[in-house]
């Protein structure tokens, strides 16, 4: 016994024994560490390092789920274990954002009475509100959004996927279930205009704003039900009557958005109405020696100057504008009428035409305003506002550009002029994120996997010097 103790005594075995006890005070740090971030909210834990930041709550959508004042429960019918990583973790994280969201799994395989129950299909996220009793589904296809050229030369719609929607499904899911006032936008037709494309419908359908056709050559009247009129890129004028029935609307609050469009017919009558709201439409097209895309100097990239709603969701105010007409201000026909750009070219701004070619700051784009009075259903006299948005190109919102230039801020900025026109509506319109760059398979780490990556390294090196100095000393 005397020997073995004698063992114990030498200068290596106190070094050894002191290894031994640092190693064991790390490890103990690391499983304390790790049970104390066991108990931090979800929304802690998790942090995405995706380079396309697919797991990324909008500020949006934050200001949305704080403003609830219902519960809301995530049904979702499908196998969790089967269920694709991305859904699975965006769900945990959407949901943490608030007490009042609640998430059940049922699995279809097991429980198939609750797909009748439902009347849904597997793979589906029912959202419904307890307060209003209204619910709405979501498709996990609507989640993980495939390009139809793709799906058939791969396995599955996951492995497809080039865009993933969790953020604005999941939101517009919310903003109908936990509201019941939706919107109505009629947008023109009979003039060369351009259909608004899937983008900007599907945008519009995210904040509860129906779209449809209207005619105008065979309308008295706009319809009573319309909360904004959207004329995009008329390529010939409008009839003098045409006109009449938009400025009656506007006289009694109505609110109009016209997208111009370069076209070599006279448009004096859509022309003259723009400047009877304060706004001249300048004779050719827009180029910007300064402000454009790879020396194209038709390819605007104008100067922003936007504050409030308007500023929604714009974080680079990243806007391209190609082959735009461009305004001055002038002034309108009425003093009630006030006119604010909010999109212009730089000094070094030219209209041009076959002729000539002029220089100055150009608006590309402005909204006006008028205090107007109506009478309500009751016979009173109530004020309202109305309001024109004017853009100077139709390319704002042409798919082939959003879609070209993935990191343009075109169409928040077009929803956010929409949602002006809407009273009590802000703009909850949230574009998907494309998966086109890499796939996320070490996009969810949390706190812990960094811990590891990190602290864990740092603490060896540091616990390593600390025996080398140790052992210096001895």
């Amino acid at each position: 016994m005397d020997k073995l103790k004698q063992i114990f005594q030498t200068k290596n075995s106190r070094k050894d024994s002191y290894s031994v006890a640092l190693t064991a005070a790390v490890i103990g740090i690391i499983l304390i560490f790790n049970l104390i971030i066991g108990q931090l909210p979800q929304k802690i834990r998790q942090i995405d390092i995706s380079d396309t930041d697919i797991y990324e709550i909008s500020s949006k959508s934050q200001k949305f789920i704080k403003n609830l004042n219902s519960d809301v429960t995530f049904t979702i019918l499908a196998g969790k274990k089967n269920t694709d990583d991305r859904i699975k973790n965006f769900i945990e994280k959407y949901a943490s954002q608030s007490e009042k969201i609640k998430v059940t799994w049922i699995d279809p395989v097991l429980h198939p009475s609750a797909l009748t129950k439902y009347n849904t299909e597997p793979d589906t996220i029912v959202v419904s509100d307890k307060k209003t009793e209204r619910k709405t589904t979501v498709s996990f296809d609507d989640i993980l959004v495939s390009d139809s050229s793709s799906y058939y030369t791969t396995s599955s719609s996951s492995s497809s996927a080039t865009q993933f929607d969790g953020d604005g499904q999941l939101t517009k899911a919310l903003s109908y279930v936990t509201n019941s006032k939706e919107y109505k936008a009629y947008y023109t037709a009979g003039h060369g205009e351009s259909d608004l494309s899937s983008s900007v419908t599907n945008l519009m359908e995210k904040s509860r704003i129906k779209t449809q056709v209207l005619n105008l050559l065979s309308s008295t009247s706009v319809p009573t039900d319309c909360d904004v009129l959207i004329l995009n890129g008329p390529s010939s004028d409008l009839t003098k009557d045409e006109i009449k029935v938009i400025s009656s609307y506007m006289k009694k609050g109505g609110k109009v958005m016209v997208l111009l469009t370069p076209t070599n017919k006279k448009m004096s009558n859509l022309y003259g109405l723009l400047k009877d709201y304060g706004l001249q439409v300048a004779d050719g097209y827009i180029a910007d020696t300064q402000q454009c895309y790879q020396g194209n100097y038709y390819y605007l990239v104008p100067t922003l100057s936007v504050s409030g709603e308007m500023a929604s969701g714009l974080s680079s105010n990243s806007v391209l504008m190609i082959n735009s007409k461009g305004m001055t201000q002038t002034n309108a026909a009425r003093s009630k009428i006030s006119t604010q750009s909010f999109m212009t070219t730089s000094s070094s701004g030219y209209a041009v035409n076959g002729k000539k070619q002029k220089q100055g700051t150009y608006i590309l784009g402005a909204y006006t305003t008028e205090k107007v009075s109506v009478k309500n259903s009751e016979g009173k006299k109530v004020s309202k506002e109305s309001r024109l948005t004017v853009y100077g190109s139709h390319m704002l919102i042409d798919d082939e550009v959003t879609s070209s230039f993935s990191t343009l801020e075109n169409l928040t900025l077009f929803m956010n002029s929409v949602s002006a026109n809407l009273d009590q509506q802000d703009n909850i319109s949230i574009l998907p994120k494309s998966l086109s760059v890499t796939y996320n398979n070490i996009a969810h780490p949390g706190i812990f996997s960094l811990f590891i990556i990190f602290v864990i390294p740092a603490a060896l090196v540091i616990g390593g010097f600390i025996i080398w100095f140790h052992r210096r000393r001895q």
